[in-house]
């Protein structure tokens, strides 16, 4: 076929092999042909009329299987062993990417009803007895098995790219916090690589698209630590949220506490067991911690539980950290114990049933602290926002009292190359102090000097 012909240009006479740069006519006409040329054979791929490249053929030639088979199948691949925290994550970025892998197949259901049936059923390995799926997400995952567009068209480096871009918007269309991002495009580059290394691939498609998730902020934000006045303050208004009998936040007051004085993260301090822990009557007590709690939902555990039970953050398996308690939250701890007891398993905070706290339990009795003890001025700002918070106004009055950072780093389970990184900022009381000194020795200048008395 005359290419000429094909986009309805008269052909030209046929160029000499060696002409030379000198006649930029003729040789723009070739770019732009080619250039066409190009775009049509792109267009071909997409709606199928043109083999797969070198570049997007497995081990055994073009592969045939579309996202969405090859998704469900990486899910359950990668579904034992895993944390649940990260089976959900991997669930919500692999939904996310299914939704943009959709072809324009007509009765396409809503939006809802899509990412529904895709987190709820198509990247889970059901436990038995967990539930059926219903006839409305039956039908939703058919029409998605028949829409979804094959794995190989992400060699399409404009398919790629609105993949990708896709991942930073949310439901509602806004834009996606950074670590969200960062995440969703992680699972995709694994689930990639796990599709070389199948075969289903030749290559990985994300390797020609420079596309790249903004970088996060590093170091806290210093607004929203709060010093040792305010952080009494808060713990202090905890213990009036609720009616004194149901105890909803008095039960807290030493989950709080222990966020703050011992730098534990909320996973760390719903673990919490009296077995492990020291509590003498004076001077400083001890914490062994060596499992946490995370919360990640029923459908995500093996256990069937909201709560997963997992070892240390960024730890081996079995790895134990020594977590020294001041006299102070020693105290707390005792008199909590002697308030409420302790769970069947040893478990210090717990709700009236005897079930691990939750997310959204400790999180509404903080908000509702908050408005006790901050001023109207201060409850719309940053300051001490989240519950975690608390942990970093820890981690910034230790270094701000001197303490050795190695000791820090030790005591939060942090590299000392994050504990400065992220806290070099928040270190305002050792800035009052040197701001002082600089005014001192300012000060002391502003009298003149007196007179020589060799010169009178």
């Amino acid at each position: 076929m005359d290419l000429n012909e094909h986009h309805g240009v008269a052909s030209q006479p046929e160029q000499p092999a060696d002409r030379t740069p000198a006649q930029p006519h003729g040789g723009s006409a070739v770019a732009g042909l080619a250039g066409e040329f190009g775009a049509e054979l792109v267009r071909a791929i997409r709606v199928g009329l043109a083999e797969v490249s070198n570049s997007g053929q497995g081990a055994q030639g073009p592969s045939h299987m579309s996202w969405y088979s090859f998704a469900t199948e990486y899910a359950r691949a990668h579904w034992p062993g895993r944390a649940a925290k990260t089976r959900d994550e991997g669930s919500d970025a692999l939904t996310a990417v299914t939704m943009a892998m959709l072809g324009d197949l007509p009765g396409r259901p809503n939006g809802h009803l899509l990412r529904r049936a895709l987190r709820h059923w198509a990247f889970v390995t059901l436990r038995p007895g967990q539930g059926e799926m219903s006839a409305q997400d039956r039908l939703v995952l058919q029409w998605v098995a028949k829409a979804s567009r094959p794995l190989v068209d992400l060699h399409d480096p404009v398919l790629a790219r609105d993949v990708l871009e896709s991942l930073r918007r949310k439901l509602d269309g806004s834009e996606a916090a950074v670590e969200t991002m960062r995440r969703k495009r992680k699972v995709l580059v694994h689930a990639l690589h796990y599709a070389v290394e199948r075969g289903e691939l030749g290559s990985h498609p994300l390797n020609r698209v420079r596309w790249r998730v903004p970088k996060p902020a590093v170091a806290v934000d210093p607004r929203v630590v709060a010093n040792p006045y305010q952080a009494r303050d808060l713990l202090d208004a905890v213990s009036y949220v609720g009616g004194y009998r149901r105890a909803r936040g008095r039960r807290l007051v030493g989950f709080f506490a222990g966020m703050y004085y011992a730098g534990l993260r909320p996973e760390e301090a719903v673990a919490v067991a009296l077995p492990d822990c020291r509590l003498p009557r004076t001077g400083w007590g001890r914490l062994i911690l060596h499992r946490t709690r995370p919360q990640a939902g029923k459908r995500w555990t093996d256990t069937g539980e909201f709560h997963d039970e997992r070892g240390l953050k960024n730890r081996p398996p079995g790895e134990t950290r020594v977590v020294p308690l001041p006299p102070h939250l020693v105290a707390m701890w005792r008199e909590h114990v002697a308030t409420f007891g302790t769970a069947d398993d040893g478990r210090l905070f717990f709700t009236e049933q005897g079930r691990v706290v939750s997310y959204s339990t400790y999180h509404r009795v903080w908000r509702e602290s908050r408005d006790l003890a901050l001023s109207p001025a201060l409850t719309s700002t940053p300051l001490a926002k989240r519950p975690y918070d608390l942990r970093h106004s820890a981690l910034s009055t230790w270094l701000c009292a001197g303490a050795d950072p190695a000791e820090v780093a030790q005591r939060a389970g942090n590299s000392v190359e994050v504990l400065l990184s992220r806290y070099a900022k928040c270190l305002y009381d050792r800035q009052s102090i040197n701001n002082q000194r600089i005014e001192g020795l300012l000060s002391s200048y502003d009298q003149p000097p007196e007179p020589d008395q060799a010169h009178d």
